[in-house]
């Protein structure tokens, strides 16, 4: 089981990047307003389901890691073709072709609507999504150290807008909370697999693990991402449900950029607006990471350069995106491709590491026999 990517020491990652890799790929559109999906499941016990999805995260990726270790230092679209041949290996590369395409699709989409919605009603989605896509391919020829750095400091921007998000807390009535755990079990349960769309992006694991210098670390540092990124969820999801009512958080459809509406400071009064904006910062690694992690899986599958790819991924996303307008659109696109990324995040890697298994034993086995 050897690799089958050559990596020279200058395209190497120190690994406590990948804490800013995974967490920033975490971090996205799905923050904005996942409070509503959640509580519409599990009510005011949803702060339990996102306790439960993150555990899940931490079950998941142990076993990405198990498997990426079996095989050294390649990465999923190699396991692929090892584990079940070029065929069978190169379909499941282009099914994960796809997933990176309409993860990368989502997120911009969403992004546009929320631009549209709060501040330039009037700016033709073309405009947006074309500017947004620039952005992405400047970053992406740049190679992975510029998408890594740009994740860097889009966690290091960005920490301020969290101790922020606490100013509402004044108003809040902690008893909103209680009487805990009143929500039957599988609401809860429910609850944390409507943050499927939200919590996902630490796949991503899969397709940067080759290029960590010390993978000893890997463990840590993922892990600590994981943490991070459920810390922040819980943090929001508590401060959301003590300070809306039951009724209004049911109808918020942007529950953490609403949170930001009620803020405001002598030099800026509509505060949203700045927090807008600033999100661009925090969705460019995912929209850089997903159009990488695409470009590697097609490489796989086809001879292609990279600047080539990325300008027909874009080219193909900004006609998406003029192809979903509407509202009910894209809250359809987002629970259909929720549905699908359940499996291929969550239920698949525990599946693959059982099958890498099996095949390293008979491989060596036979290896032995021999």
């Amino acid at each position: 089981m050897k690799s089958s990517i050559k990596i020279s020491q200058n395209e190497m990652l120190n690994a406590f990047l990948l804490f800013f890799v995974i967490h920033s790929a975490q971090i996205g559109v799905g923050v904005q307003g996942f409070q509503r999906v959640v509580y519409q499941d599990a009510k005011h016990d949803a702060w339990i389901s996102i306790i439960i999805a993150g555990l899940a995260t931490h079950i998941v990726v142990f076993f990405m890691i198990k498997t990426l270790e079996l095989y050294g230092s390649d990465d999923l679209y190699g396991i692929h073709q090892d584990v079940y041949g070029k065929l069978i290996g190169s379909l499941l590369n282009a099914t994960y072709l796809i997933y990176c395409s309409f993860a990368f699709f989502s997120i911009l989409r969403n992004y546009i609507e929320v631009i549209q919605t709060w501040i330039f009603p009037g700016l033709s989605t073309w405009f947006i999504s074309s500017s947004l896509l620039l952005i992405v391919i400047y970053a992406f020829t740049g190679g992975l150290r510029v998408i890594v750095g740009v994740s860097f400091f889009s966690v290091i921007l960005s920490l301020w807008l969290l101790p922020i998000l606490t100013i509402p807390l004044e108003y809040s009535t902690a008893a909103n909370l209680l009487p805990i755990l009143e929500t039957k079990i599988s609401s809860i349960l429910k609850g944390a697999h409507s943050m499927t769309f939200t919590i996902i992006g630490f796949e991503i694991l899969y397709s940067i693990y080759p290029y960590i210098k010390e993978k000893e670390k890997v463990k840590k540092h993922a892990h600590l991402a994981l943490l991070a990124t459920t810390l922040v969820y819980l943090s929001i999801m508590l401060i959301s449900i003590t300070y809306y009512s039951e009724g209004k958080l049911l109808k918020t459809v942007w529950a953490t950029l609403t949170l930001f509406s009620f803020i405001s400071f002598p030099f800026v009064e509509r505060f949203e607006y700045v927090a807008v904006c600033y999100w661009m910062l925090i969705i460019i690694p995912n929209l850089c990471f997903y159009v990488w992690a695409a470009y590697r899986a097609t490489t796989r599958i086809v001879k292609i350069s990279g600047n080539k790819f990325v300008w027909l991924f874009s080219f193909v996303a900004l006609i998406g995106t003029l192809v979903v307008q509407s509202r009910t659109q894209i809250n359809t696109f987002n629970n259909e491709f929720a549905k699908y990324a359940f499996y291929i995040v969550f239920v698949y890697p525990i599946f693959l590491y059982l099958i890498a298994v099996v095949k390293k034993k008979f491989t060596t086995k036979k290896e032995q026999e021999e």
